[in-house]
C-alpha cells in the first residue's frame, strides 16, 4: 500500500468571505463551483453537512468536517480509504487561497488506474472548480484557464452517461397523440443536470427530421412516406430529457421495412441522445459563469 497526496491551489483577488460564501453552496442547485454540466453533479441525501452522504458520478463519500465558510473534509466510501478537503485561507483584505487537497491509500491496482484513468480527470475538474471559483468571486476568467488533454477528452467521452429505457412520458402529449394506433413505440431517457438547456428547440440536432409541431417542453420532429410515419419526440423536464419514438406502418412494405430498421433503431436512438446530451453540456456556460451573471442581474 502507497499513500497517494495530490494538491491545488489558487490565489484569488477577493475576500475570503466571498469565497468561503461559494464553497457552503457546494452540491447545491446553484452550485457555482463545481464543474457542472460538463462533469456530473455533486449530490447528497440530505443539505450540505456533517454525515452527509453523497458523491459525483461513480465516486462516493461522505461529508466528516465542515466549517461554514471555511473548509469542508469529504471521506471516501469504504472499502476506498482516504479523504479529500477544499478549503480557504485568507491573505488580506480583498486576497485569499482556495486549495484542494487528496489523501488516499492505494494499492497496486488502486495505483495503477489512478495513474492512467483517474488522476488526468481528477486533477482537470478540481482546476475548473478553481477556474470557477474564480470567475463566480470576481467576474474575471482566469489567466490560464484549465485544459482538457486529449487523454480527458477521451476519457469523458467513454465515461459520460448514457440513456436508460424508460416509458413514453404522460406529459408527451404530441407523441401520445401522433397515431391513434402505433405500430412500435420506445423511448429513452437522460438526466439533465443545472445550467443544460431547457429549451426542446435547443435539442432539435438529436435527429435530422422535420419539425413538426413544438408545445411547452416538447418538440415533435417527424417524416411521413408511403409505406411508414415517424415520429419523434423530444421531452424536456426539471429532471431530464426523453426521446420517444413511435412509427405507424401502411403496408406489407413498411413492415418489412421496419422489422429491419427495429433492431438498429435503439442502437442509434441512445447514440444521438447521447452525443446531443453531451454536445450541450460541453457547450453550457460553466457554474462561475452562471453565478457572475445571476448575481449581476440582482445588483
Amino acid at each position: 500500500m502507497r499513500t497517494v497526496r495530490n494538491a491545488h491551489a489558487r490565489v484569488i483577488e477577493a475576500p475570503a468571505e466571498r469565497v468561503g460564501a461559494l464553497l457552503d453552496r457546494i452540491a447545491a442547485d446553484d452550485d457555482p463551483l463545481f464543474p457542472v454540466p460538463a462533469w456530473p453533479p455533486i449530490r447528497f441525501d440530505r443539505p450540505l453537512g456533517v454525515g452527509a452522504d453523497g458523491g459525483h458520478g461513480p465516486v462516493r463519500y461522505r461529508v466528516t468536517e465542515y466549517t461554514p465558510g471555511r473548509s469542508l473534509r469529504f471521506d471516501f466510501a469504504p472499502p476506498d480509504d482516504g479523504h479529500h478537503r477544499l478549503y480557504v485561507e485568507p491573505l488580506g483584505p480583498g486576497r485569499c487561497r482556495m486549495v484542494h487537497t487528496l489523501e488516499q491509500r492505494q494499492g497496486p491496482g488502486q495505483a495503477l488506474v489512478w495513474a492512467l484513468l483517474v488522476r488526468p480527470v481528477h486533477d482537470t475538474v478540481v482546476e475548473e472548480l478553481l477556474d470557477n471559483a474564480e470567475r463566480a468571486a470576481t467576474g474575471r476568467t482566469a489567466a490560464r484557464p484549465a485544459t482538457r488533454t486529449p487523454r480527458v477528452r477521451l476519457l469523458h467521452r467513454l465515461g459520460y452517461a448514457r440513456p436508460v429505457a424508460a416509458p413514453i412520458p404522460a406529459s408527451a402529449r404530441l407523441a401520445r397523440s401522433a397515431f391513434d394506433r402505433p405500430d412500435f413505440t420506445d423511448a429513452w431517457r437522460l438526466p439533465l443536470a443545472p445550467g443544460m438547456a431547457r429549451d426542446p428547440r435547443a435539442w432539435r440536432g438529436v435527429l435530422p427530421f422535420t419539425v413538426k409541431a413544438v408545445e411547452g417542453g416538447e418538440l415533435l420532429l417527424g417524416e411521413d412516406a408511403r409505406h411508414l410515419d415517424f415520429r419523434a419526440s423530444l421531452l424536456v423536464d426539471d429532471q431530464g430529457v426523453t426521446l420517444s419514438t413511435v412509427v405507424k406502418t401502411h403496408n406489407a412494405l413498411g413492415r418489412l421495412y421496419f422489422g429491419v430498421v427495429r433492431h438498429v433503431h435503439p442502437y442509434m436512438a441512445r447514440l444521438m441522445l447521447r452525443r446531443t446530451h453531451r454536445r450541450l453540456a460541453l457547450a453550457a456556460p460553466t457554474a462561475g459563469e452562471r453565478h457572475w451573471t445571476r448575481e449581476t442581474t440582482r445588483r
